[in-house]
């Protein structure tokens, strides 16, 4: 079986790679064959898929259909074109906006809400908006790992190894993960200059758009807000976040019936839901959650730990770059759910603290995602908003950014905290 599985698995991100209109129909086909096979149970179905993404994207998407509609992205365009000197820094800009919001919610949501703005802008310049979307993407990614509530596999860490939220800025007198995700953004700077260097077409914007509705602002301001303090809230139920965008999108659907009363909107905002990417989603989780349980993962994680032996530091290379080349194509949750009790076996044999690799895990794992569109669900959702403007990116079109914005962004996070925690 786990033969079977390791070939399925190859040939769907082969089909992937090579026919990506038709990534949804590979990864749900290959998941319905795992069901049928017996690869994966069916009584295990409900528990591999992550209701709580499908939840908040689908809540978020409708929140954001009401926010386009509002106006509110272009206004946002017209400011930030006015302060920005040419295309090249517009670019950048988005890219560190979308990373400040993401250390705190969901890289998801924060794609969600950022990349309206960024298509707003590119529209108003004409200029094609891949270049930018990717950034949004990566960039938030990135920033995840910087905090406990900002990515899932910053909570899942903060929760086994017993870290509050400062943990991620001083623990133990040393910096945390923070200043190590925080220093590889910065580092990331030059990187972009160097990529979008010959955007230099002067830009401005004199003019400020009309916003038609503010109710849509509003409840995504509330979202994050939302958000962030559920984070704070302990044994809070698995789909909070998602049943708090959800709630949020019922909510703006219901208030501008009632102020305009036509279901115009409504449908508007049913048919402008991205359902490939949903469906994709979809797929993708129950293909991991087949590999995960013929055992690939395990042997994956186990493959990297035997490798580094006694050293330390040869072990904590190995878990760093071999997570990033793990999640380039696999999804990072059941991963780290995989390493963390592995790590901590391998630490208490070699007698020396485990956070060295906990947080050498956490940015391995965390920025591989950036190397493909596929190894994160924000990069999914980036290039799914761009489908629907009628741009398909391919995996070297995605590439050509996030791989020298990954290893630049990790290369400092490994020295930052081999440095500080060795």
């Amino acid at each position: 079986m786990k033969l079977i599985a390791l070939v399925l698995f190859v040939l769907m991100y082969v089909l992937m790679i090579t026919k990506p209109k038709y990534r949804p129909y590979y990864a749900l086909g290959t998941g319905v064959i795992f069901l049928l096979s017996g690869i994966l149970p069916f009584a295990q179905l409900p528990s591999v898929i992550n209701w709580n993404v499908l939840m908040m994207i689908t809540g978020t998407m409708v929140l954001v259909d009401f926010f386009i509609a509002s106006k509110m992205p272009n206004l946002m365009a017209d400011i930030l074109l006015d302060k920005c000197p040419n295309v090249m820094w517009v670019t950048i800009s988005m890219s560190l906006f979308s990373g400040a919001i993401s250390a705190f919610i969901d890289n998801v949501a924060t794609v969600l809400m950022v990349a309206p703005v960024g298509l707003a802008v590119c529209r108003k310049l004409k200029i094609n908006p891949v270049g930018m979307i990717i950034s949004i993407a990566v960039s938030s990614n990135l920033q995840g790992a910087a905090t406990l509530v900002g990515d899932t596999t910053s909570i899942m860490l903060g929760d086994y190894a017993r870290m509050n939220f400062m943990n991620f800025f001083w623990m133990d007198g040393k910096p945390g993960m923070f200043f190590a995700v925080e220093l590889g953004a910065l580092a990331t700077v030059p990187i972009m200059m160097i990529l979008f260097g010959k955007n230099r077409e002067p830009v401005s914007s004199k003019e400020r758009t009309a916003v038609t509705d503010y109710i849509p602002t509003f409840m995504l301001l509330l979202m994050v807000a939302a958000l962030i303090t559920a984070s704070f809230i302990p044994n809070t139920p698995d789909i909070t976040n998602g049943a708090i965008c959800c709630i949020l999108g019922i909510v703006t659907a219901v208030l501008d019936y009632m102020r305009n009363r036509k279901t115009e909107n409504a449908r508007r905002t049913v048919q402008n839901i991205d359902f490939e990417t949903l469906l994709l989603l979809l797929g993708l989780f129950v293909v991991i959650g087949g590999i995960t349980e013929a055992g690939i993962i395990t042997d994956f994680a186990n493959a990297i730990v035997k490798i580094g032996g006694s050293s330390l530091f040869l072990l904590y290379t190995i878990i760093v770059w071999g997570s990033v080349l793990i999640s380039a194509f696999v999804d990072n949750i059941p991963y780290v759910a995989t390493m963390l009790p592995v790590l901590t076996v391998v630490t208490t044999q070699l007698g020396v603290n485990p956070n060295l690799l906990y947080f050498g895990l956490l940015c391995g794992a965390t920025l591989g995602g950036n190397l493909t569109p596929i190894g994160a669900s924000a990069n999914i959702t980036a290039v799914g908003l761009l489908k629907k403007e009628g741009y398909e990116v391919g995996f070297p079109d995605f590439m050509r950014i996030g791989v020298p914005y990954t290893l630049t962004a990790v290369v400092v996070g490994y020295l930052f905290i081999w440095f500080f925690w060795a």
